[in-house]
């Protein structure tokens, strides 16, 4: 049984993604407009109908951008998000559907799991998500400002990660943002560079390469939510494929990396 992941978009613009299996479908985040949504899922062959559930990282509007709308035409949808999210969109979800999980808890829906774990951003108790069917596991970490070890646990675990890489440090430095911006973003509860990205990445493989580890398998890996303004997706992909190298990992040998589209649905990873 494949455990499918879609990109619908991500970026600072919004961001949505949609995981599946034959018979299971769940949306994470919903950041976009509802018509582009459904569009982009009709480009699937899906509806909103088909979608089992929809689960949110936090409440800032790049993630929740059409809830309302998407989560009253996904009829057969509850809504899962930690409290502090769930009472920061109490207006755009009907109070029962909305299912309020915690960092640890374990969410069965139809034969995915979903295991939640706390990231570190400005929002009320974000959370990222392990995505899990037939001992196939995806991890989304996107929106935090520093890998923490229970993120590094679920990025360890994953055969396939969704991995953020907002932005290169100097671009950042050397751009038009205002300088209390930059500290946001720069910040522990901001998001990760393409350096940040990298670390965790070779920390990911040291993990994966070690004895007790055992797994020969290449891991799969998308580059997301990048800055459209501090980063470019050739930018992302030469920083860490040099931290790589520095650490004698290879593309195309130990990982298999590529750039989800920033405004348009990429094609299905196979997990």
């Amino acid at each position: 049984m494949a455990l499918k992941f879609c990109s619908i978009a991500s970026g600072s613009s919004g961001n949505c993604y949609l995981v599946k299996t034959e018979q299971t479908a769940i949306l994470i985040d919903v950041g976009i407009a509802g018509n582009r949504i459904i569009d982009r899922l009709s480009q699937r062959d899906m509806s909103l109908t088909d979608i089992d559930a929809i689960f949110i990282t936090h409440e800032h509007i790049d993630h929740v951008k059409s809830l309302k709308k998407i989560s009253k035409g996904a009829v057969n949808a509850s809504v899962f998000a930690s409290t502090g999210t769930l009472e920061a969109v109490s207006d755009k979800v009907p109070a029962e559907r909305a299912i309020r999980i915690a960092g640890g808890q374990e969410i069965q829906v139809g034969d995915i799991t979903v295991l939640p774990f706390s990231l570190s951003h400005d929002a009320a108790e974000p959370l990222g998500y392990s995505v899990q069917a037939d001992n196939r596991r995806l991890t989304i970490i996107t929106d935090t400002g520093y890998v923490s070890p229970e993120i590094l646990e679920h990025a360890q675990a994953a055969d396939a990660l969704i991995l953020e890489a907002n932005h290169e440090v100097n671009i950042l430095n050397m751009g038009s943002y205002p300088y209390s911006l930059k500290r946001r973003i720069l910040g522990n509860k901001g998001h990760l560079s393409n350096e940040a990205a990298g670390e965790c990445l070779c920390n990911v493989l040291k993990s994966r390469m070690g004895e007790s580890a055992g797994q020969s398998e290449e891991l799969k890996v998308a580059l997301a939510h990048l800055s459209k303004e501090n980063n470019t997706p050739q930018q992302a992909f030469l920083t860490i494929r040099n931290m790589l190298f520095e650490e004698d990992y290879y593309i195309d040998k130990d990982i298999r990396l590529c750039i989800v589209p920033r405004d348009d649905v990429s094609p299905y990873m196979v997990v």
